[in-house]
């Protein structure tokens, strides 16, 4: 469990972080439709890497700044204390959790490949999604660190 959450929301927070730096602060309040803005978006993704990885630590969950580049840094920095033995046992334990309104007790394996990650990307997707509607220049790595493609490049709608 270790393995699938931590360095995953830790490798994400930075790129969300890079993100922010490129848009800017004042492009933080683009939003998609009657959605959260990008700010808010990415501000609930730095907050589930620690609804996820705490239970499944068997810690609790800490208050997090409300203000954004300190909440990520957090986030990040807690995770990056947590050391995989303390999820040994992880993937037998029933997570009681909230999920809006809605009270739910799940095991370990759903919370995170069902609830925990799905919601996790949802609100770094919206956030990225939100920053390129409103023009601001973004592209496929630095959403995942991952891609690159030279200046020239179109997508063509064939991949």
């Amino acid at each position: 469990m270790y393995h699938a959450t931590v360095p995953v929301f830790r490798h994400y927070l930075g790129q969300m972080a890079g993100i922010v730096d490129k848009a800017g602060r004042e492009a933080m309040t683009a939003q998609i439709a009657d959605s959260l803005t990008a700010s808010q978006h990415f501000a609930s993704a730095a907050g589930y890497t620690l609804r996820i990885a705490c239970p499944l630590a068997g810690r609790s969950v800490p208050d997090l700044p409300t203000a954004l580049a300190p909440r990520m840094a957090v986030a990040r920095a807690t995770l990056g204390a947590m050391k995989p033995a303390e999820f040994d046992g992880a993937a037998d334990r029933i997570i009681s959790h909230r999920a809006g309104f809605t009270d739910l007790q799940q095991p370990a394996h759903d919370f995170v490949f069902l609830y925990g990650l799905p919601n996790f990307f949802f609100h770094v997707t919206m956030g990225y999604a939100s920053l390129r509607a409103s023009g601001i220049t973004l592209g496929k790595g630095d959403f995942d660190g991952f891609h690159g493609y030279p200046p020239e490049f179109s997508f063509d709608g064939s991949l």
